[in-house]
Parts: structure tokens; C-alpha cells; sequence
């Protein structure tokens, strides 16, 4: 980084390196998509004031025409490192997806929920700091012209964390998925695919109801 005036330039090495971790985000997305069909990605604005450098990812878990999940996935890189970070990458997700007004009333969603994400970061990535987040519960009901839609209850997830074991962000991943970038983007979207009750992604990590009850579209 540069500072030219008052506005700091970002160096080309700087921005080299994270073209490449978008170029690895993206080539994650392709590996993804090979494996759960029922995910489609797409690209969205990313935070212009949190760091220097940010890319971002829109997903959603669609079965039989219906959208039962979504999310979104957000790369900050700051050569310089941020406070609360370790090191110079922070990683941001939100997940939103349906439940059953039974399931969505259980005091322990926002525990199992959590767990749903940890579970997948630690087997899908070689490490993480400083994580943090919220759960919540959410019930959307109708009123006026909406009053005949049918009440729908389900959570939202919001976390963040800095990934360990990937300080150069254009690292590649292994095969296995534990290194590199590439595996804290697998994480979130196991996690999505837990929230949407599909089989994880993850070992060991189980579904909050049973796969096959969905809203019809």
C-alpha cells in the first residue's frame, strides 16, 4: 500500500494476490456445484468500506423449484491487518433458511446452528480465529394485500472469522479441501446445506429436520 495525497493505493502486488483468491473462490464454486446441484452462485456487491480489498458471493439452496436457503459469502483482505483480525484476511457469511414453526420454536436452534458451522470449519479447513456470530429466529407474517400469505418461520445465521493456514489468499487448496480459501468457502456452504436439511457436506454434522420436509413452491 501506497499513500498518494490522502487516498491510499493499494500495491500491485497487493492486488495481485487477491485477484488470485477471487480466481480460487470461483474455481471452489465450480467444485462445489459438482457435488450439490441443488446450490447456484452468483456474484454480488461487496462491502466498500470494511477493507481494501473484498469480493463477495450470493448462493441458494433450490429443491424441486422451491428456495429453501440462502447466503452470502464475503472475502476482506488487508495487507495491513484490522483489529479483532489475525492476520490480514477476515471472512463474512450470512445464511438464512427455513424451518418447521416446531423446529424454529426449539430453544436450542441457535446452539445447534452454531455447531453447524464450527463442525464445518474444522473439518474443512486447516484453522480459524477470532470467530463470531449470531443466530436468529425469524417469523414473517403477512398483513394488507400479503395478509392470505402463509406465516413462515425460520433463522438467520451471521458470522465471522480470519482463516488460519491461508495468510497468502491466493494459496491454493489441496485435494482434500483442509488448506487454502477454498475450504472456508466449502464450510459455508455446508453449513447452508445443513440449514436447508440436506445430507452435510461435512461428516458428523446432522440436518435440524428431515430432508424431505420442505415448503412446496
Amino acid at each position: 500500500m501506497r499513500q498518494v495525497g490522502r487516498v491510499t493505493v493499494p500495491s500491485e502486488e497487493a492486488s495481485a494476490t487477491f485477484r488470485a483468491a477471487v480466481a480460487g473462490l470461483r474455481s471452489c464454486q465450480d467444485q462445489v456445484r459438482r457435488i450439490r446441484p441443488e446450490l447456484c452462485f452468483e456474484e454480488v456487491p461487496a462491502p466498500r468500506t470494511l477493507a481494501p480489498f473484498a469480493t463477495a458471493i450470493g448462493a441458494a439452496v433450490r429443491v424441486d423449484g422451491a428456495e429453501i436457503a440462502t447466503g452470502r459469502f464475503v472475502l476482506l483482505y488487508d495487507p495491513a491487518g484490522q483489529r479483532g483480525w489475525a492476520g490480514p484476511l477476515r471472512v463474512i457469511v450470512y445464511i438464512r433458511a427455513e424451518l418447521e414453526p416446531e423446529i424454529a420454536e426449539d430453544p436450542m436452534v441457535g446452539e445447534v446452528a452454531w455447531s453447524w458451522l464450527t463442525e464445518a470449519l474444522d473439518s474443512r479447513t486447516a484453522g480459524y480465529a477470532e470467530p463470531s456470530g449470531t443466530v436468529t429466529r425469524v417469523v414473517t407474517e403477512g398483513f394488507g394485500a400479503k395478509r392470505t400469505e402463509p406465516r413462515a418461520t425460520g433463522f438467520e445465521l451471521r458470522a465471522s472469522w480470519s482463516p488460519l493456514g491461508a495468510e497468502e489468499p491466493g494459496a491454493a487448496a489441496e485435494e482434500d479441501g483442509q488448506d487454502g480459501l477454498a475450504g472456508h468457502m466449502a464450510a459455508w456452504c455446508g453449513t447452508m446445506c445443513a440449514a436447508a436439511g440436506l445430507a452435510p457436506l461435512a461428516a458428523g454434522v446432522s440436518p435440524l429436520r428431515p430432508a424431505g420436509r420442505r415448503r412446496s413452491p
